[in-house]
């Protein structure tokens, strides 16, 4: 018998739109999946994993399902929107609950230029790619990056260049919450860049505003004494 067959055996099932509670169960990835969907605005999530890292999710464990619910820890997080013009003029909005990033498309590398709040901070940046992470997005890509982890209710953001070559010693910077972030692709006909929010791409963009929306909330649910914020202050200490 599978997880889900288990659960429902044990607990029951009811449509999510009839739910209180919704059980994830899988990875991360899922997990991403699960809080893009509208009825996450206001249905708090328990995850249980059952995928290969598991950094938002629970252990999975069938029994005393609903005791560890009703003492679960509360973690609300708040996504970024990015807005994105690719080459031809037009306009995509998407939500990202861990990061917000450019990656080059081609052998070339990208070039960027960074403006916050409408003033220029960095007028070219050679690399890879850069992302804007939130504090739960901290330990994803962001960390791979070599980008700073975020306590969750520091209400900062991470902006963190991948693999800069020029200026090769810039290693990013934290933002203000409230920060208004505009990538510009520079010589974009010659190396172009795609905009990824968490798993929705634009390709050839030549410009991407990413903020953080703080009328919109999500609410995940953790087992007591192994909250997001616990995990987070963890990880800072893992070797």
């Amino acid at each position: 018998m599978d997880a889900r067959e288990r659960l429902t055996a044990a607990y029951g099932d009811v449509p999510p739109e009839e739910a209180d509670i919704i059980v994830a169960l899988g990875g991360d990835g899922f997990m991403l999946e699960v809080l893009h969907l509208p009825l996450a605005r206001r249905i708090p999530i328990y995850g249980m994993n059952r995928g290969s890292v598991g950094f938002l999710m629970n252990d999975f464990e069938a029994d005393d399902l609903l005791a560890r619910i009703a003492a679960a820890e509360q973690a609300e997080i708040h996504p970024l929107t990015m807005t994105a013009v690719d080459a031809s003029g037009q306009r995509f909005t998407a939500m990202a609950i861990n990061e917000v990033s450019l990656l080059r498309q081609t052998r070339q590398t990208a070039k960027l230029r960074i403006l916050i709040d409408g003033k220029v901070r960095l007028a070219e940046l050679s690399c890879d790619g850069a992302l804007v992470a939130t504090p739960a997005g901290s330990t994803a890509y962001n960390l791979s990056a070599h980008g700073p982890i975020i306590p969750l209710e520091a209400r900062v953001l991470a902006l963190t260049p991948i693999s800069a070559f020029r200026p090769r010693r810039w290693r990013g910077a934290l933002l203000p919450h409230a920060a208004r972030v505009c990538f510009q692709v520079l010589e974009a006909d010659k190396r172009p860049v795609s905009a990824v929010a968490d798993n929705f791409e634009v390709r050839d963009v030549v410009e991407v505003h990413v903020t953080e929306d703080r009328e919109v909330s999500m609410t995940m649910l953790f087992d007591a004494g192994r909250g997001l914020q616990e995990r987070v202050l963890a990880e800072q200490f893992s070797v």
